[in-house]
C-alpha cells in the first residue's frame, strides 16, 4: 500500500515543499496538488519536481473546463518531463459554481467531457498519427464551418517520457464512477468508508470494472483521512481529535448544493446515516453550522480517519486494504508529520 498527502492550497508554499521533502525521505510515494480556484497546481508541480527525487506529483484535481483537452495533454507531459516520470494527472469536473462562476465555461457534460479529455490525451501522448477526434464534448480539429477553416490534425512534436501517464478521476456519482472503473488508472472518492463503501459505490465500481479493458491495470484507489497515532490516546482523546474535522463533514454534506442536488449529502445517506443527512443539511442551510457539525455520526469519523494508539490504527489498515484501497491518503494533525508518516510506513510495511 502506497502512502498520499494532500498539499494544503492556503499554506505557504516553500515550507511545504520542504516538508515534502522530508516526507519523501520517510517513506511518501505520492504528492496530491489541489487546484479549485486557488493558485494553478502545474507551478507547484514543476517546483516539487525541482527539489524530489522519488515522489510521484499529482494533480488533485485539475479541471475538464478551464483548459482544453489539448493543452491538458500537452501540461501532463511537460510535467512528467520535468519530474523525470513521476506525474500523476488527476482529473475531475468540480462543479458549476466554480466552473461558470469563476471560469466562465458552461457546466455541461461533465462525465462525457471526462471522459473524453482522457481519450485526447492518450491518443496524444501515443503519438501514433496526428490528433484528429469527433467527440460531444471535444472536436479536434475544430469543425468544418467554425473558425477559419485552417486548422488540421497534429502530433505532439516531443516524445513523452512516457506514452501511458497515469490518470485519475476524481468521480463521486454512479454513471462518472462506473466510466472511472472502466477507463482510469485511479479513482479518488471522498469521505470514504471501508466497511460501507459498496453501499454508496459497489453497483458502479463492478459495472466499470466489467467492462475494463483486461490489458489496464487493476484500478488503483487512494482513500484515508487525518492521521495521529499515539498511544495516549483513550476513547475520549481520539474523539477530541476527530471533531475537528466535523466542520469540513458538515460543510460538505449540509451546505454543498441545494437539498435533493448534494452528491455528498446522497453518500452520507447511503451510508445508511439517512436521519442524520436530513437534519445536518436542514440545520446548515439555515445557518447553524456548529449545530448540524454536532450531529456528523462519530461511527463516520472513527471509521473513515486513522487517529488511535498503533493497534487501532493497524486494525483499520487492514480494512482499508480489505475494501481495495492502494494508495493510502493521509492528512497528519499531530505535532510531527513526519515521524508520523515514518511511523504509519512502519506499520504498513507490517501488515
Amino acid at each position: 500500500m502506497k502512502l498520499s498527502m494532500m498539499i494544503n492550497y492556503i499554506s505557504d508554499f516553500q515550507t511545504t515543499a520542504k516538508r515534502v521533502v522530508e516526507l519523501e525521505k520517510v517513506g511518501l510515494d505520492i504528492v496530491w496538488i489541489a487546484e479549485a480556484y486557488s493558485y494553478d497546481s502545474i507551478s507547484q508541480v514543476g517546483y516539487l519536481a525541482a527539489v524530489t527525487e522519488r515522489v510521484q506529483i499529482g494533480t488533485g484535481i485539475i479541471n475538464v473546463y478551464s483548459r482544453t483537452a489539448a493543452l491538458t495533454a500537452m501540461t501532463a507531459a511537460g510535467c512528467d518531463y520535468v519530474s523525470n516520470g513521476r506525474f500523476i494527472l488527476g482529473l475531475g469536473a468540480s462543479g458549476p459554481q466554480v466552473i461558470e462562476g469563476f471560469h466562465g465555461m458552461p457546466y455541461e457534460k461533465p462525465m462525457q467531457r471526462t471522459k473524453e479529455y482522457i481519450e485526447v490525451c492518450r491518443e496524444i501522448w501515443k503519438r501514433e498519427k496526428p490528433l484528429s477526434y469527433d467527440g460531444k464534448t471535444v472536436q479536434i480539429p475544430l469543425p468544418a464551418g467554425q473558425g477559419t477553416g485552417l486548422g488540421k490534425p497534429l502530433k505532439l512534436i516531443n516524445h513523452p517520457v512516457r506514452s501511458e501517464i497515469p490518470v485519475w478521476w476524481a468521480s463521486l456519482k454512479d454513471k462518472s464512477v462506473e466510466a472511472t472503473a472502466e477507463m482510469a488508472d485511479g479513482w479518488m472518492p471522498v469521505f470514504f468508508l471501508p466497511e460501507k463503501f459498496q453501499n454508496v459505490w459497489g453497483k458502479a465500481l463492478k459495472a466499470g470494472q466489467a467492462k475494463r479493458d483486461t490489458s489496464m491495470k487493476p484500478l488503483d484507489i487512494s482513500a484515508g483521512g487525518m492521521l495521529h497515532i499515539d498511544e495516549s490516546l483513550t476513547p475520549e482523546k481520539q474523539n477530541e481529535i476527530l471533531d475537528f474535522a466535523r466542520p469540513s463533514y458538515a460543510l460538505y454534506v449540509g451546505g454543498m448544493g441545494a437539498r435533493g442536488k448534494n452528491f455528498y449529502n446522497d453518500i452520507c445517506r447511503d451510508y445508511g446515516y439517512e436521519k442524520e443527512a436530513v437534519e445536518i443539511q436542514d440545520l446548515y442551510l439555515e445557518g447553524k453550522k456548529i449545530e448540524a457539525s454536532a450531529l456528523i455520526p462519530t461511527e463516520w469519523l472513527q471509521l473513515s480517519n486513522l487517529v488511535g494508539p498503533k493497534s487501532f490504527v493497524k486494525e483499520r489498515l487492514g480494512a482499508f486494504k480489505e475494501a481495495g484501497v492502494t494508495v493510502l491518503q493521509v492528512n497528519p494533525v499531530g505535532p510531527d508529520p513526519v515521524r508520523e508518516v515514518e511511523i504509519l510506513r512502519g506499520i504498513i510495511d507490517d501488515v
